[in-house]
């Protein structure tokens, strides 16, 4: 078995978006999307249009501030290699300590797996579907869709 990370998130959380579960080279550095050719991180800096900082822990303090939860909906499964169609023995992420705390305007579940774990999970709730930041889904990357997270991060 594997598992996830603490989800990363304040009373000040506007968005919270869902992965599956960590890549090998995220668990091994500790972090959320640590693969170097994962493309989350420089998709998100071009949302909220500032730069992210390389230190996990000022990472973290950066998606606070800019009001960005952000866990992944698997807490625990099995899987060999880093793909998302390896996943086995699911236990899912209990989603309600984020949206209890903050103030969620959106969920958005970044690639398939995350958004049909999630939709199987929390049939009640809604759910947005973002390109897999995954190198692995570089055929189907769409940078623009993941610019729809801007309407629920600013007032304006």
């Amino acid at each position: 078995m594997i598992f996830s990370f603490e989800p990363i998130f304040d009373k000040n959380s506007r968005v919270l978006i869902l992965g599956s579960m960590a890549s090998v080279k995220s668990l091994e550095k500790g972090f959320y999307y640590m693969h170097p050719q994962n493309k989350f991180w420089k998709t998100i800096s071009k949302v909220v249009g500032k730069n992210v900082p390389e230190d996990i822990d000022d990472k973290k303090k950066w998606l606070l501030e800019n009001h960005i939860a952000l866990m992944d909906i698997i807490y625990g499964c099995e899987r060999k290699g880093s793909l998302d169609s390896d996943i086995k023995n699911i236990q899912p992420n209990d989603i309600s300590k984020v949206l209890d705390t903050a103030d969620i305007r959106a969920i958005f579940c970044n690639g398939k797996k995350s958004l049909s774990v999630a939709m199987k999970t929390y049939p009640d709730k809604e759910f947005f579907y973002l390109p897999s930041s995954s190198p692995a889904n570089a055929a189907a990357w769409n940078e623009e869709e993941w610019m729809k997270i801007r309407k629920y991060l600013f007032d304006d």
